[in-house]
């Protein structure tokens, strides 16, 4: 059943679910770049739990008009307005009180999500039908789910992607450079607030897939896991909402091939999976790629010593540099050097001879902040400065092998 998942085999719902998952973990990944570039990350965190008063309130209140209590755009309308109400409680208390908005936002979901608690158990005690299934909203659960609520979630997901291409360059520029923004007639403020209501959007439309508690990851995670592998904003953005697209789309395929498991927990725990991918195998700032920057280093080092010592008439006893001259065929099994390891000790005399010479000179400061000391110093000096350097030490030096 996984393969049939995940090539859109299982049925109609099934692939409605899944796709618009992957539309929903595409805008999420989008939106929460923002968020994380605003360095307004909890926010989402604040929306989310502000939502849970909402569905317990607008099921309470469709039940007593006779209406069905779990009608999926009632749901969302409530908590959508619930969402707004919490958000705007953040804004006030930062505003007007003296509060930091990390205290504000702790303040506001901890009532707003202890409220949602006690409405539900207030539900439990009515009389009213369908009130088991409030619970998937907490923790995402797509089992059962009607084909019109599917293709709600489907469109609305689709619709927070279109809303976050259109405005995606705005929204960058305000997140980098506020009075630049401003300079270009874009009005900060109101790019503030369509960036919070795209969050409060995708928070909402993911309540009945990824739910109230786990839908901040699904913000935060694909933007950190897109910052591995890219450091340029456009990029970043992209990277972020595909990297959403995929754990929303494998995540909701899981759910529906095994469908006991929690949907939203199988779209986070494939996002951490990215996350964790990303850390050991990014090739800039990657756990793998830093082990081997590491190396790469120490032996650069252990090289340029052994060299240098060898050069004058030091003898070497460290393993390590013994190992790395011979793997470079500088020295021979006897500790003697190459021809080769003669002409690198040569060089690497000559260059420190130069260092020596400028390194407290004014004139080449710039040069020398740029010199680690370890390779040729022809890679921060021109011809004509080394020329000049030569020249004021008594011409280039050979090494006295």
């Amino acid at each position: 059943m996984l393969w049939q998942a995940l090539g859109l085999g299982l049925g109609y719902n099934a692939t409605l679910v899944t796709i618009g998952a992957a539309l929903l973990g595409g805008a999420a990944g989008g939106c929460g770049t923002f968020l994380t570039l605003r360095k307004r990350a909890l926010v989402s965190d604040a929306i989310s739990h502000a939502t849970l008063p909402g569905v317990a309130l607008a099921f309470i209140a469709a039940s007593l008009l006779g209406f069905d209590g779990r009608s999926l755009p009632v749901l969302l309308a409530g908590s959508a307005l619930s969402a707004l109400a919490g958000l705007l409680c953040v804004q006030w208390l930062t505003n007007r009180t003296r509060l930091s908005e990390d205290a504000a936002i702790g303040a506001v979901l901890s009532v707003f999500f202890g409220a949602g608690v006690v409405l539900l158990t207030v539900i439990q005690s009515m009389s009213a039908t369908g009130q088991a299934g409030l619970e998937g909203f907490l923790l995402g659960a797509t089992a059962g789910m009607l084909q019109s609520e599917a293709l709600l979630i489907a469109i609305g997901g689709g619709l927070a992607l279109l809303a976050l291409l259109i405005l995606r360059r705005p929204l960058t520029l305000v997140a980098f450079d506020e009075e630049f923004a401003t300079s270009l007639g874009i009005n900060v403020r109101h790019m503030d607030l369509a960036a919070m209501a795209l969050v409060m959007a995708v928070t909402v439309i993911g309540l009945k897939v990824v739910g109230l508690i786990l839908i901040v990851a699904l913000l935060i995670i694909p933007p950190v896991t897109a910052r591995f592998w890219s450091e340029q904003s456009h990029r970043v953005v992209l990277l972020a909402s595909v990297f959403g697209a995929i754990s929303g789309y494998l995540g909701a395929a899981l759910s529906a091939a095994y469908p006991g498991l929690p949907t939203g927990a199988l779209i986070v725990l494939v996002a951490a999976g990215l996350f964790v991918i990303s850390i050991l195998l990014s090739p800039r700032r990657g756990v793998l790629a830093a082990m081997l920057s590491h190396m790469k280093f120490r032996d650069a080092v252990h090289l340029r010593q052994g060299i240098l010592a060898l050069a004058n008439g030091q003898p070497v006893f460290e393993p390590l540099t013994l190992r790395i001259l011979k793997r470079n065929n500088l020295i021979r099994p006897d500790g003697v050097l190459t021809d080769k390891g003669r002409a690198a000790a040569a060089r690497a005399v000559l260059d420190e001879a130069r260092w020596q010479h400028i390194r407290h000179r004014s004139e080449y400061e710039v040069a020398l902040t740029q010199y680690d000391g370890l390779g040729p110093i022809e890679r921060v000096l021109t011809q004509d400065q080394l020329a000049e350097i030569d020249r004021q030490i008594g011409g280039p030096r050979e090494a006295t092998l």
